[in-house]
């Protein structure tokens, strides 16, 4: 009872508290909400001369004009004003579109559709403006329709390198640049200033009254969103204001502040980012991605970004972002976590990651190239950072990182060109590395040494030689574990070599129907160190154990292969009458050719040499052949002597179909049934078992107007296979064993090694195709990273931090599915994989767009990781729900943020991550 007594009288209190307040505001905005009616100024001099002259001027062409004197109509529609009668500084220009009507008594000139006026560096466009030469002023307006009542034509004033101004109506002195302007709208560095009253009152201030400072690109009274500011003056970098209020969908709020500061800038300007708040399970109350904005003009800036949390973790990250236009452009990221998941005495987990994109417009240095693209970092970092890349599956499930920093030398009028890179590949599984730093090749493009360049006729078929050179060389390190990344041991790890190659080929047509071929290929690796392998004697445990050397020293090893071959093309075709399959053509490309390569295991080269090893009851002692090569960057020549046939046929069948009614074109249509079919082996007449190669076959084809695009590839072993037992540690292993007889000797096919098909299907609507193409044929130049600017820059590095928040409502629906199957068989055991994965989006409305991503694993019965994405599109703002339903990184989010780069901060999120599903 003393609780209610307490609570009574509390409750009155604040519910007149906020009676009042409302009741305040309300009367506030009633004084200062700005009117939407009369914001066309009236003329306070010549009304009556104006009604006449300005009677139905929205019908061109019927316009009336008074008969007092001094007033003519004009038949031409340029004009100027003599700046030595009037005393200007520079001559006034004008135009219309439709007539031009001069008061020769008052000095005063009507212009009519699509009017202009310039002086100096000031213009104005409008449907009707009225030129007052002997005031030095200039009264600009739209007109209205008086079948739509829509008001168009709108005055648009332009000074210097200002934003254009459009307003309902205005007042301009050219001389003194004052001008009175009704309604508004303008834009700078993403804020826009609509509604009201504005006037200039010199080169940098203007004056304020009622109007709308909002980041919503739509003019009031549409606007959104905005702040009203009541009375207030401009400057050149910020606005001034005393009592202003939000207001939201023409809706104002009870929240106001009597006086303020607003940025206007012209430039990039640094500032204080403000954080969310959240709490985690694991880590507890967090203030995530506060930091500090610095603006270094319109060439660089700078982002640090630090989230804290209650139990000791912290995230820290700086975003650097350079752009230099027609040269070239960049980001980079560092970050940095430490977190502890388990007990407070348990070691915190530190990880890092670097991130870096270069590119450069090929226009800046012709010839030459520059460009990067690294990502880089600990292996738990996606896994333990999650929310930093805004559970991006992409990046949570990769198992590599890749990284690349590459430099092209093209030398002009020559076949030469040069490329070094230094490259970096990073499994997450086990946590290795592998570096190239660096690689480079060398080039020459294919010439014909032998052909003259004042020939005159045919090539002779010495001529038709072509020749071909490649240097490339490599410096390596391989599969090293992250924990030794950048020690000693990593560097006395490193191999290193070179690779020659040069391929002379000569193609000719022979007997009118048959293709000839030739072609021999030398190659060559130079090492500085090679390999020794040795049984090491006298071990306790009585078992000798293979050891590998590493001999300094240079090693080159030369081989070559010879290639001889004919190939034609058989045509078959199937016609068909009175149906609208017109034809089938079947096209059969057969290939034979004859390959040789020497046996380079010979000891006369010193490429191989044997190990042998002690005898062990009850075994006899054992030689084993290797290559001094082996493991090396380039590998050497391989052993055994290779000289047979090698037989390919290649096939391809399509479909000519007789041309619809509706098509206006009347041509026929060719649709591809089989886009590839390959059958191939080889056959080596001198090896003494085995002679016949594994048979591939492989194929292509895209149905449906090539939406539903079909890939397979199979192997089949010609060889019979017997399964035999060993033992290794103790048990007993079964192994396969390929013996020199054919199956079909025993009555069998051949075995199916391998079989792999893969099948995408991609289909999205037609308009949306169709818009795509007009924009690209409109904007071709805007979509590309040479032609963007310093704000289109900072979208695009916007969307490469946060792709979910990038939403294209173009397309209106979109879906591809993708399956995989294959299937091995090695004698002894089968594996199978079977898998279907789909993803796609589609707009419910306009305004609402769904995305999705999922798949089922057949052979293991389970979804694939699935993923769930609403969006909603309003205007000036974003909602956006993501959610994973099931999975290890199970979560969900919902977001509500501002468009506008400039309000990134202003936002509200939900969200339950994965570590709170524990």
């Amino acid at each position: 009872m003393r609780f209610i007594k307490f609570l009574f009288p509390v409750l009155l209190v604040t519910i007149c508290f906020f009676s009042a307040f409302s009741f305040s505001i309300t009367r506030f905005v009633k004084k200062y909400k700005p009117a939407t009616a009369d914001t066309v100024i009236q003329l306070d001099s010549f009304k009556k001369r104006d009604r006449i002259l300005l009677q139905k001027d929205t019908v061109p062409g019927k316009r009336k004009t008074t008969k007092k004197t001094g007033v003519k109509t004009a038949s031409a529609k340029t004009d100027t004003t003599n700046k030595s009668k009037n005393g200007l500084n520079s001559t006034v220009k004008y135009t219309a579109e439709d007539s031009i009507v001069t008061d020769q008594e008052k000095n005063i000139v009507y212009l009519y559709g699509k009017a202009r006026i310039t002086y100096e560096d000031a213009a104005i466009d409008a449907d009707y403006i009225r030129l007052d030469q002997k005031n030095h002023t200039a009264y600009a307006r739209g007109t209205t329709n008086p079948k739509t009542k829509r008001y168009s034509g709108k005055p648009i004033l332009k000074q210097k390198n200002d934003s254009p101004v459009t307003a309902d109506s205005l007042v301009f002195d050219y001389v003194t640049k004052k001008a009175k302007i009704y309604q508004a709208f303008s834009e700078q560095q993403g804020n826009y200033i609509s509604g009201g009253q504005a006037k200039k009152l010199n080169e940098d201030e203007i004056a304020y009254r009622n109007i709308l400072f909002s980041t919503c690109n739509l003019p009031y009274p549409d606007t959104h969103f905005g702040i009203v500011i009541t009375k207030g003056i401009a400057e050149k970098n910020q606005i001034i204001s005393g009592p202003a209020y939000l207001e939201i969908e023409g809706v104002p709020l009870p929240v106001a502040i009597p006086f303020g500061f607003f940025p206007k800038p012209d430039k990039r300007t640094s500032g204080i980012i403000l954080p969310s708040f959240g709490e985690d399970a694991t880590l507890g109350f967090n203030l995530r991605n506060f930091g500090y904005y610095m603006g270094f003009g319109d060439k660089f800036d700078l982002t640090n970004y630090g989230s804290i949390y209650s139990k000791g973790s912290f995230e820290l990250s700086s975003d650097a972002r350079y752009f230099d236009r027609y040269r070239y452009s960049g980001n980079l990221v560092l970050s940095f976590g430490y977190h502890k998941y388990g007990l407070e005495t348990d070691p915190a987990a530190k990880d890092f990651n670097i991130r870096w994109s270069h590119t450069q417009n090929p226009n800046a240095h012709p010839g030459t190239t520059f460009s990067a693209s690294v990502n880089a970092g600990t292996s738990t970092y996606y896994s333990n950072n999650a929310s930093n890349v805004n559970y991006n599956l992409t990046a949570l499930t990769q198992n590599t990182l890749r990284s690349s920093v590459a430099y092209s030398k093209t030398w002009a009028g020559t076949p030469f060109n040069f490329t070094a890179s230094a490259n970096h590949s990073q499994q997450l599984s086990t946590k290795t590395i592998t570096l190239d730093l660096p690689s480079f090749t060398f080039n020459m493009a294919s010439i014909n040494p032998f052909d003259s360049k004042t020939r005159v006729g045919q090539q002779k078929w010495y001529q038709r030689i072509n020749v071909q050179y490649t240097l490339t060389g490599d410096n390596r390190v391989t599969a090293i574990p992250e924990s030794q990344f950048l020690t000693k041991q990593v560097f006395k790890r490193f191999q290193n070599g070179f690779q020659q190659t040069i391929p002379v080929s000569l193609s000719l047509n022979v007997l009118k129907y048959f293709q000839f071929s030739s072609s021999i290929n030398y190659n060559e690796v130079d090492y500085l160190q090679t390999i020794r392998k040795r049984y090491a004697r006298g071990n306790t445990t009585g078992v000798d154990s293979l050891v590998t050397d590493t001999v300094p020293g240079f090693r080159r090893a030369g081989s070559y292969s010879v290639s001889t071959g004919l190939s034609t093309k058989v045509y078959g075709t199937v016609n068909f009458k009175n149906s609208k399959l017109l034809a089938i053509r079947h096209v059969m490309t057969p290939s034979l050719s004859f390959q040789y390569r020497p046996d380079y295991n010979n000891d006369s080269y010193g490429y191989f040499q044997n190990v042998v090893s002690n005898p062990a009851i009850p075994y006899p002692y054992a030689t084993t052949r290797y290559s001094i090569f082996d493991n090396s960057l380039y590998q050497g020549p391989s052993g055994g002597r290779s000289a047979g046939i090698a037989l390919s046929v290649d096939n391809t069948v399509e479909a000519k179909v007789r041309a619809k009614s509706t098509d206006t074109t009347n041509a026929d249509r060719k649709i591809p049934i089989l886009q590839g079919l390959t059958f191939s082996t080889f056959y080596n007449i001198v090896a003494d078992s085995l002679k016949l190669s594994p048979i591939s076959v492989s194929g292509r084809t895209a149905l449906f107007n090539q939406k539903l695009g079909i890939n397979f590839s199979s192997v089949f072993n010609p060889y019979t296979t017997i399964v035999k037992d060993s033992i290794s540690n103790g048990q007993i292993v079964k192994y396969a064993r390929v013996i020199n007889q054919y199956t079909l000797a025993t009555g069998k096919l051949p075995t199916l090694s391998s079989f792999s098909i893969s099948s995408n299907f991609s289909l999205n609507s037609n308009s949306a195709k169709n818009q795509r193409q007009q924009r690209n044929q409109n904007q071709n130049n805007l979509n590309t990273l040479q032609g963007m600017n310093a704000q289109q820059a900072g979208q695009l590095a916007m969307i490469n931090r946060d792709p979910n928040a990038f939403v294209d409502f173009n397309i209106p629906w979109n879906v591809s599915l993708n399956y995989n199957f294959s299937y091995f068989n090695s004698g002894v055991t089968t594996s199978i994989s079977n898998a279907v994965n789909v993803n796609g989006d589609f707009n419910v409305t306009p305004k609402w767009k769904l995305q999705y991503t999922s798949g089922y694993d057949f052979r293991q019965s389970k979804i694939s990781t699935t993923s769930l994405s609403i969006y909603r599109d309003l205007h000036c703002w974003d909602l956006a729900f993501q959610w994973i339903p099931f999975g290890y990184y199970k979560y969900y989010s919902v977001d509500l943020r501002v468009k506008a780069s400039i309000l990134q901060t202003l936002k509200l999120n939900k969200r339950k991550d994965y570590y709170n599903n524990y």
